[in-house]
Formats: C-alpha cells, structure tokens, sequence
C-alpha cells in the first residue's frame, strides 16, 4: 500500500466527486500520512511546513492579480474587448466562424505571452474572459475548447522557451539535475524538450479541430458589468512601460513579487491608475486570486505530507525491481510515477525538485543520456501542470469560463486537459526518451 499512490486517487476521487480541491488535497495528504503511520501530529506539522514553503508562491499570485487588476484599471484590455463585441453586434450568424477563429487566436496569443513576454501568468484571465461569455454563449462556442487553448499557452511555451518563466523552469530543471549528480548545460533544454512540446501541438489541434469543435448550447447571461475607463495613447505608452518594467523586474531578480511590484509601481507613478484608488486596486486583485493562492498553499501541504512519508522513494525503487534495464518499460513507469506525483501537486515548479532527485539516479543506471533525462523530468512536471485539479494552469482558466456558473472545473477543464495534454506528453516524452 504505497501512501503517495493512495494520498493522490484519494485526492483524484473526491475531485471528480466535485469535492472541492482544497479538501480533496487536505484529505489526501491526510490519508497518506496516516496510511504509511505517521502520527496524526506529524502528518499536521508536514502539511504546516508545507504550506509556509508556498506562502511566496501564495505571495506571488495575489501581487500578480493586483497587477492584472491596475492594468484593466487603465481600460486597455476591456477597450479591446469592448472593440471585438462591437463587431459582431451586426453580424449574422453566418460570419461568426470567421469572429471564432479570430477570437480563439487571440485567447491563445494572450496566454503564451502571459508565460514568456508580459508575466502576469493566469492573472489575465478573470479580467478578459467574463466579459467576452455573453459573446461565447451567442456563437454557442463549447467552453471546453477555450479550457484547452488556454491551458496549452499557460503550459507549452514555458517548458518549451527559455523566456520568462521559462527561463525559471530551465533554470530549476539544471539546478536540481546538478544536485542529482548530473550537470547539464541549460541552453540544452528547449532542444530536449522540442519533442514533448510538440505533444501538447497535437493535442491542442485535436482538441480544436475534432473534440470541440462542434457548438455547444450555453443559457445566456447577462452583459458581465465591469468599469470602463478613457483610453488615450498616453495610457497606451504608461501601460506597455509597466508591462516592461515588470518584466524586466522578474527576469532580473527570478522573482514573479519583483516583477508584479515593479509593473504596479509604474502605473502608478504615471498615474495611469490614480494613486487613490490603489489600495481598492491591490484588495481586488487579491480578492481574485485568493482561491488559486489557497489551492497552491493546500497543494504544498500535500507535497510535504508525500516527501515526509519517504514512500515516493519506494515508488521508484519499485519500478527498478520491476523493470531492470529495459529503457522502453523504464521510460515509460518514470513518466507514470511523474504522472502520479504531479498530479497530487499541481505544480512543475513545486515537483521538479522531487522528480530530479529520484530519477536522475535511476535514469543514469538504466542507461539513458542526459538529453533523454531532461525530456523525462521535464514531460514528468508539465504532466502535473497540464491536467491536475490543484494546477493553477487548470484554475485560471475555470476562474474566467465559470464566471456565470456554467463551467466545472473537473469536468469541463481537468478532464478535457487531462485528456488532450497528458496522453500526448506521456507518449512524446516516451517518443523523446528513446531517441535522444
């Protein structure tokens, strides 16, 4: 009875029972605990441990939500939504494909910039998506399909470019390898990881041109009412410093803090959002954020509860007994095991360390070049990124699509995500494995 096993498809159950994932996680790492026979006192003080070591993470996210919110206070982003509703205030029915394909480039565009050119990451999406619902539910265009294109540009371009945050999960993946007893040179990553990114390209087309691509029938909302503000091309320039200097601020320090305060201090002090209005400003987008912020929190527990039990190491020691040095079968248990313990966490930034610290080993006695270790642990954390309840490259998504209670999160994001992104990974990454 391996706890992590046990802790993560309780978690996974309770989920798709649409308990509510902080206590699916908190009930998991509970139940791991208890099943390996920590105490009731451990397993309490491992989740307390776990959730100080996510309190910057916590931190990061409400700081990038009152940067999202002082950037929609400027009234670009709605100015442009309020441009492409306008559009097709006239249009008949018949001229929606074209809107649709416009409009689901430009969610896609929007979401990779948000992880390698402007990193506000998922702080974007409950300030763009809501108010384009009504627009969505008039096309009858399926949710799920948005779901899907939101999570790939939340998810490939990070572990693909060496950009913004990617250049943090690069930076992670080198670092713990080096611990591991294996050092690499970083530039090597985006090659290693061409082929399981390449996997996510295949899913987000059959998720685009097959699964979703039929209509889908939405009760109509109510226009979505937020504030419009006057948009002049000196808020134009104010704001594209701010996205600069919060850019610049997170590339130079690796600090998502950094980076939110330094794009927040810009605005205001060009006063494209007036001072007085920034502690109203700040408490919003904390506000928005706080779930997601929980959810991280409840998901470090969780993983400190599972490296506290030492059954992680077990798990791999197990797959070794079991598969000697067969590469094929051993690339494939790898990812599997990366697969479960992800899935738990939610994070690649958060699981990279514990992936590397027990595969490098293994994946050196089986045998397996350094490029093809890299594709594991790197396909091994976006398995947990790209469908896992606790992601918050699941959450954003659902904290915008849900925005008039006709989106679930299991259903109509983690599943189809799960589906269309780690099916994909597992093969490619297994693909990646066996030819680097």
């Amino acid at each position: 009875m391996n706890a992590v096993l046990i802790a993560v498809l309780i978690m996974l159950v309770l989920s798709l029972l649409r308990v509510n994932v902080v206590v699916a996680l908190l009930i998991g790492a509970l139940s791991g605990g208890l099943i390996t026979g920590l105490s009731i006192e451990a397993t309490l003080t491992a989740i307390t441990e776990g959730l100080g070591n996510g309190a910057t993470i916590a931190l990061s996210y409400a700081l990038l939500g009152g940067f999202a919110v002082a950037i929609s206070r400027t009234g670009l982003p709605l100015w442009l939504v309020d441009k492409l509703i306008e559009s097709t205030k006239q249009s008949k029915s018949g001229s929606f494909a074209s809107i649709k394909w416009f409009l689901l480039a430009a969610i896609l565009l929007m979401s990779i910039a948000s992880q390698n050119v402007i990193p506000i990451h998922i702080a974007f999406i409950p300030l763009l998506i809501p108010p384009l619902l009504p627009l969505f539910n008039k096309m009858n265009l399926d949710r799920r399909l948005v779901a899907a294109i939101l999570t790939f540009g939340l998810t490939a371009p990070y572990i693909l470019l060496p950009y913004g945050f990617g250049a943090i999960f690069h930076g992670i993946i080198a670092e713990q390898m080096e611990l591991a007893g294996m050092a690499i040179d970083q530039s090597d990553i985006p090659t290693a990881m061409l082929i399981p990114t390449a996997g996510l390209i295949v899913g987000l087309f059959i998720a685009v041109f097959v699964t979703y691509r039929k209509e889908r029938a939405y009760h109509q909302s109510a226009e979505i009412e937020v504030a419009r503000a006057n948009v002049t091309p000196l808020t134009i320039v104010f704001t594209i410093l701010a996205l600069a200097a919060a850019l610049a601020g997170q590339l130079l320090t690796e600090s998502m803090i950094i980076g939110a305060l330094a794009g927040i201090a810009v605005l205001f002090a060009t006063r494209a959002v007036r001072w007085s209005e920034s502690d109203r400003v700040l408490i919003e987008g904390m506000q928005m954020m706080a779930f997601i912020g929980f959810v991280m929190l409840a998901a470090n527990g969780f993983a400190e509860v599972m490296k506290a039990t030492g059954d992680v190491e077990t798990l791999v020691e197990g797959t070794t007994n079991v598969i000697g040095n067969n590469q094929g079968l051993a690339a494939l248990l790898m990812l599997v095991v990366g697969l479960l313990v992800t899935l738990g966490i939610g994070s690649s930034f958060a699981t990279i360390p514990i992936i590397a610290t027990l595969f490098v080993p293994f994946a050196m006695q089986v045998g397996f070049s350094p490029m093809a270790i890299i594709a594991l642990i790197g396909t091994a954390g976006a398995l947990g990124d790209a469908g896992s309840p606790a992601s918050d490259s699941t959450l954003g998504p659902t904290a915008g699509l849900n925005a008039d209670g006709q989106h679930n999160h299991i259903w109509d994001t983690t599943v189809p995500t799960f589906i269309h992104y780690n099916i994909p990974l597992i093969i490619f990454g297994w693909i990646a494995a066996m030819i680097l």
